[in-house]
């Protein structure tokens, strides 16, 4: 079915409550605008040409599928290198798709930045058996700016995927990230920092899926929200029948700066195995006013105090990855992320 042929999702749908689709179009629901191509600039590698395969029934993936864009591949077999690739957003709408083929150890962080009224980005890879990859993405798109994202990852037997996200670009943000466990012993952890300011929307919705036994996945979202601010994340964990030894678990934190910020935590689990370990949390609060006291009582001004408290919360988020180089790249630019906010 083509995208024009597509029901507009009902609010009704879960992955829709908080961002319905026409908010989050860049147009009109019944319209597939012309658009211009985000380019994919890899430091020390070449990127070539995506096939595309069928976009299936998912009215996001179908949209970005038919627009068009830029579609490259990027082929990996790595030796434990810090890879970073840049993509800038220009022009009144903009759309790319990149798919990630991974052999061996790597590690890969993505800095998406432009001042494009709208930005499409759909993210594809497969984690080849035994291969180890860390993903950082880095969202520092301009504040005026819409962003649609799709993620699609295939994680094979005893692989392992850190996979990370840094948040504080762009006005109004839907992010749709999907993960399968496809082998035994395949292995995600999986952390979203956002940081909310003014009127910023930023919506994640993210699955995991364990199709095989003896499969982990650990899900961590920290997101602070200043001004009239909203961030929604909805977790959804699936253990397959058969996926007996499996161990799934999401923890949603949210730190509420002002009175009108809002919060929204949905975890969910679906479990059709008997031998499994599975949880979840959420928990949203405001700001300790204890700990603010404490670091001006230390000579820090109200400013500095709430940033140190945010920056301590928000790179929490990132304390479950194991690849080192990924966890250093992440926190150090939320660090930068913040004495910027700090300074203007």
């Amino acid at each position: 079915m083509s995208y024009l042929q597509m029901a507009v999702p009902s609010r009704s749908a879960h992955l829709w409550r908080y961002t319905p689709w026409n908010r989050i179009h860049p147009t009109k629901p019944d319209e597939l605008p012309d658009v211009d191509s985000l380019k994919f600039e890899v430091e020390g590698y070449e990127v070539s040409p995506l096939v595309k395969t069928s976009h299936g029934s998912e009215i996001a993936r179908a949209f970005l599928y038919e627009v068009g864009g830029e579609a490259q591949k990027l082929t990996i077999n790595g030796k434990g290198e810090v890879i970073h690739v840049r993509a800038r957003a220009s022009g009144h709408i903009a759309v790319g798709h990149l798919d990630l083929d991974v052999k061996g150890e790597a590690t890969i962080i993505l800095h998406l930045s432009g001042d494009a009224g709208w930005c499409g980005l759909h993210l594809s890879g497969t984690i080849h058996p035994n291969a180890h990859l860390g993903f950082g993405f880095i969202n520092e798109l301009d504040q005026s700016t819409k962003l649609l994202r799709c993620d699609d990852w295939s994680i094979e037997r005893d692989a392992s995927f850190d996979n990370a996200t840094l948040s504080v670009g762009g006005f109004n943000c839907k992010s749709d990230m999907r993960a399968t466990l496809n082998g035994t012993n395949a292995s995600i952890r999986q952390s979203v920092t956002a940081h909310g300011q003014g009127a910023r929307h930023d919506d994640h919705h993210i699955e995991i899926h364990h199709l095989h036994g003896h499969t982990n996945s650990d899900l961590v979202t920290n997101a602070a929200c200043a001004g009239r601010s909203h961030f929604v994340a909805t977790g959804l964990l699936t253990i397959a029948e058969g996926a007996d030894g499996s161990d799934a678990g999401q923890v949603f934190r949210n730190l509420l700066l002002s009175e009108k910020a809002r919060a929204e935590a949905i975890p969910e689990l679906e479990v059709l195995a008997d031998d499994v370990s599975a949880a979840h949390g959420a928990a949203s609060a405001p700001i300790d006013a204890s700990q603010l006291h404490y670091l001006m009582s230390r000579g820090l001004s109200p400013e500095e105090s709430e940033s140190m408290i945010v920056n301590g919360f928000l790179i929490d988020a990132f304390s479950n990855l194991k690849n080192d180089a990924l966890t250093e790249q992440m926190r150090s630019r939320l660090t930068v992320h913040l004495e910027c906010e700090l300074k203007r």
